[in-house]
């Protein structure tokens, strides 16, 4: 998925996109171990993914936080 797709998702979609990315993998690495694996690049591809949906959920994380900080910015 794109990185304008990721932002594009909301909170809720954004963390089931990640649930599902982070399953995904896991069955990936599961073919993997047992030799079933045709394209070993969709690992490489989910975890990308995986990395974006993350970076995406931390810099929300950032913003709320600092739309909460007072606005002197943050000294006593």
């Amino acid at each position: 998925m794109a990185t304008t797709n990721v932002r594009d998702l909301g909170d809720v979609q954004l963390l089931e996109f990640l649930a599902t990315e982070r399953d995904r993998l896991f069955k990936l690495r599961f073919q993997l171990a047992t030799g079933q694996l045709e394209n070993s690049a969709r690992i490489a591809r989910t975890k990308r993914d995986i990395a974006r949906a993350l970076t995406e959920l931390r810099a929300r994380e950032i913003t709320a936080a600092e739309a909460v900080e007072p606005a002197d910015g943050g000294a006593s």
